[in-house]
C-alpha cells in the first residue's frame, strides 16, 4: 500500500468514526451558512442613542449579523449614497432626502416605511434666564444661535421654516452659527459657544446642560418624519429587509418612545 492509499484509508476511518459518535462532518456549504453578515446603516445623528440601544437586542436573536452605524446629517448621508458609498440601510430625519434617492431608483421598492416623528425645540444653556420664546432671539444680547446647515441638516431646514413663519428670520439670520449636524448644535449650546440652538426634542433630553425654552408648533414647519429604506446596491438585501422590519416592531417602538420620539 503506497502513501496516498494509507492517507485515504485514514481519512475514511476518521469520517466513519465521526458518524458513529454523532459528530457532523464539516462541509464547505455549512461553513458558508455560518458566516457573518455585515450591515452598514447610514442614519441621522439624532437617532444615535436609540439605535445604539437597539443594536444588541437585535443581535441576541441574529448573532451572525454584524451591524455598523454611520451617523451624520441626513443630507450628507444622502450624497454619500448617491456617490456610491457603501450602505445597506438609510434612516433620514426628513423625507426630502429619501424622496431624492427613491426618484433616482436607489432604493429597494417596497422597503420604505416611516419609523417615527420628532419635535423641534429651542434650547439654551441650563443657567440662562430671560428667554421664553423664539421672539427673544431678536434681543441684542443674543449674538450666536447654533443651527444645522439647512441644505444638509433637516433640523436646520425646519428651524428656518419656523423663523420665517414667525417673521423673525431676517432679524436673526446674521446670528447663525452653522454646524454640520444636530448633535453639534447641542454641543455648541452645552459648551456656551452659542447662546441658543435649534435641535430635536430627543437631543435636548440627553443633555443635563441645556434646557428647552419652547417647542415649535407643528404648523410652522414641514412634518418631522424619519423614513427608513433598504439601499438597492446592498449586497445583503434580505438581511437589510429583516433589520428594517425589526425596527418597525413593537419592541423598538417602546425604545424610541423612551428617547422621546413620537411613534404611531
Amino acid at each position: 500500500m503506497n502513501r496516498r492509499q494509507i492517507f485515504a484509508s485514514i481519512g475514511i476511518a476518521v469520517a466513519s468514526l465521526l458518524l458513529v459518535i454523532g459528530l457532523p462532518l464539516v462541509t464547505p456549504s455549512s461553513v458558508v451558512a455560518q458566516s457573518d453578515t455585515n450591515l452598514l446603516v447610514s442614519a441621522a445623528a439624532s437617532m444615535k442613542d436609540a439605535l445604539e440601544e437597539i443594536k444588541p437586542i437585535y443581535q441576541q436573536s441574529k448573532p451572525n449579523v454584524n451591524i455598523s452605524y454611520n451617523f451624520g446629517a441626513s443630507g450628507a448621508l444622502q450624497q454619500q449614497i448617491e456617490q456610491g458609498a457603501p450602505a445597506d440601510i438609510f434612516i433620514s430625519a426628513g423625507k426630502k432626502q429619501v424622496d431624492a434617492l427613491e426618484q433616482k431608483g436607489l432604493l429597494v421598492p417596497g422597503t420604505r416605511v416611516n419609523l417615527a416623528n420628532n419635535r423641534l425645540v429651542l434650547i439654551v444653556p441650563k443657567d440662562v434666564v430671560g428667554i421664553s420664546s423664539f421672539y427673544n432671539l431678536t434681543d441684542t444680547k443674543i449674538t450666536k444661535i447654533a443651527i444645522g446647515e439647512p441644505r444638509s441638516v433637516p433640523a436646520g431646514q425646519y428651524g428656518e421654516e419656523v423663523l420665517k413663519k414667525l417673521d423673525i428670520f431676517e432679524k436673526v439670520k446674521s446670528k447663525f452659527v452653522f454646524v454640520s449636524n444636530v448633535r453639534q448644535v447641542l454641543a455648541a449650546v452645552e459648551s456656551g459657544n452659542a447662546q441658543a440652538g435649534l435641535v430635536y426634542a430627543t437631543d435636548a433630553r440627553i443633555s443635563n446642560n441645556v434646557k428647552i425654552v419652547v417647542a415649535a408648533d407643528d404648523k410652522y414647519h414641514s412634518p418631522i418624519v424619519y423614513p427608513i429604506a433598504v439601499i438597492k446596491s446592498s449586497k445583503n438585501i434580505d438581511a437589510a429587509r429583516d433589520f428594517t422590519q425589526f425596527l418597525s416592531g413593537i419592541q423598538v417602538k417602546a425604545i424610541l418612545q423612551k428617547y422621546g420620539f413620537i411613534v404611531r
